[in-house]
């Protein structure tokens, strides 16, 4: 009993400074900063959008959680201008080491049984959020990386994911329809992701599926110890090598910078458009250089998957950018759910001009990959959309990427060496493996009951008999809607009806109550009204 009491006095000890006032309202003006920059309005309740110093400084504040997130919103032009951008990508995820107390606590979770190793180095090799890796030998004599998960830090995550579910729920009505689905697409995938990032038998899945599907990549991945690792701790052999960054290093080792680039390009355009599977951190810190060369990738917390589906969608959004498509790049858009069926035909035609426009030869030549996305997400400001947080990820991992290569190759360009990598995988990337002449007995075979089908349809349409099926999507997109009108006026009734209700109380509070709830329905109202 006692030790249950000692547990629990524990966990509301680290609890309890994620609720101090101060705190909370810090995370509010972060989130009313984004609704503001979001609905391009100025004031709201009196209240005013943080500065771009201010807004880092109050993430800072927050703590590891709310840093990652921002890392994942320092991508999205669509959300913030490039003063905000800029200082959410300074940012970094670092945490001074745990306390001595904090480690031991961690290691007795981690190896309950039996001490496994043989040497154990306290002082932790590099530290993070979510944890700390230090250096162990086996008995055996093999050299090992122990990556150990923060004393509480599952707690902390999960009390920070609650708060940011119950801001978003408050802050809700706030949002239109269109920006609601991208804030909740971005709030829920991360929120699913960090979660996954803080348990090393998870991370521990993720880098034996990384073994398994990239093999005979020409990367090398940490092997890992299976018996040892746990929710707590991941062993994995230690892999030396520098950083790749560190261009004075990898000249002692007489290894390329752009051999590294190239290597890595083509890594992440097999993981991104061939396999789905991807790694979605591949800062420096991730990347090592052994002295033979060889790329080692490091730290699997944080990976991604994109269905086959989205894959496709998102190479048909490309070609047809690149190729001036118009009724291709409606079809893949829609196909990956960036555009909403709220997006009038004039609006879609004005962003496909801007599109082509930033895919023109003149300006791929010029542009980086980072900008080319940036200029993607400027041109959809104003439109009705949403960005499948795959995509995000995607972004992001390839601004990281892409910055790497500019910061030390002249004239670096991550476009010009995907594309031909594209175009060379296509197929692959498609999962199409049938030549031409395969298609076409395909579609010869086919040609005869599309012919019916057509006839069919347009009897149909003579005898007025013609019946139109909604897509799964179109559906749940019109319910939707339905289920939000209806929502609004039920809450706008229920509130003018508690009005008149309390307006006849004798209690002297009950009129000023009246008043609000008469006032809060005409907000309502409103509101309605301008949506």
């Amino acid at each position: 009993m006692g030790a249950a009491w000692l547990q629990l006095w524990r966990r509301g000890r680290l609890l309890a400074p994620l609720y101090r006032p101060r705190r909370l309202y810090l995370l509010l003006r972060v989130l009313v900063t984004l609704f503001l920059l979001l609905r391009r309005r100025s004031r709201w309740l009196g209240l005013t959008p943080l500065p771009p110093v201010a807004l880092v400084a109050a993430i800072e504040q927050l703590g590891a959680s709310f840093i990652k997130l921002a890392q994942v919103l320092a991508t999205r032009a669509d959300f913030f201008d490039e003063a905000y951008l800029a200082g959410l990508r300074q940012l970094q995820d670092r945490l001074p080491a745990m306390s001595a107390g904090d480690r031991d606590r961690c290691l007795a979770l981690a190896f309950p049984a039996a001490w496994p190793f043989v040497d154990f180095d306290r002082q932790p090799l590099a530290c993070a959020s979510i944890g700390q890796v230090h250096r162990a030998t086996l008995a055996d004599g093999r050299l090992v990386a122990v990556k150990l998960r923060r004393f509480g830090i599952e707690q902390v995550v999960r009390a920070d994911v609650r708060l940011l579910r119950l801001c978003q729920w408050l802050l809700q009505p706030l949002f239109s329809s269109d920006t609601r689905h991208s804030v909740e697409a971005v709030l829920s995938a991360f929120g699913r992701t960090i979660v996954e990032e803080v348990d090393m038998a998870q991370e521990l899945a993720h880098l034996q599926q990384f073994r398994q599907l990239y093999g005979a990549s020409g990367l090398r991945f940490p092997v890992p110890h299976p018996p040892l690792c746990s929710c707590h701790a991941l062993v994995m052999d230690f892999e030396d090598g520098v950083r790749c960054d560190d261009s004075a290093a990898l000249a002692r080792l007489g290894v390329s910078f752009p051999a590294v680039m190239e290597t890595l390009v083509r890594f992440y355009t097999e993981q991104m458009l061939v396999k789905g599977f991807f790694h979605a951190d591949p800062h420096p810190g991730n990347l090592l250089v052994r002295p033979d060369g060889q790329l080692v990738l490091l730290d699997f917390g944080m990976v991604s998957r994109i269905p086959q589906e989205t894959r496709k969608a998102m190479i048909y959004a490309v070609k047809a950018a690149y190729e001036r498509d118009y009724a291709l790049l409606v079809r893949a858009t829609r196909r990956l759910g960036i555009i909403t069926e709220a997006a009038a035909p004039e609006q879609l035609s004005l962003l496909a001009e801007d599109i082509f426009r930033i895919f023109s030869s003149e300006a791929l030549s010029a542009a980086s990959m980072q900008q080319l996305a940036f200029g993607v997400l400027d041109s959809l400001k104003g439109t009705p959309f949403k960005l499948p947080q795959e995509v995000v990820y995607v972004m992001r991992a390839s601004s990281i990427i892409e910055g790497l290569g500019t910061r030390y190759i002249e004239n670096f360009n991550g476009i010009k060496d995907v594309l031909p990598l594209l175009k060379a995988n296509l197929g692959r990337a498609l999962g199409e493996g049938e030549g031409l002449l395969d298609l076409l007995a395909i579609e010869a075979k086919q040609l005869p009951l599309t012919l019916v089908k057509t006839r069919q349809v347009i009897d149909s349409l003579e005898q007025g008999e013609l019946v139109v099926h909604l897509a799964a999507d179109d559906r749940r997109a019109l319910l939707a809607g339905l289920a939000r009108l209806l929502t609004r006026q039920s809450r706008w009734l229920a509130l003018v009806l508690a009005a008149f209700y309390l307006r006849g109380w004798p209690q002297p509070w009950a009129a000023p109550l009246s008043l609000g709830c008469f006032s809060l329905a005409l907000l309502l109202a409103w509101r309605g009204a301008r949506d």
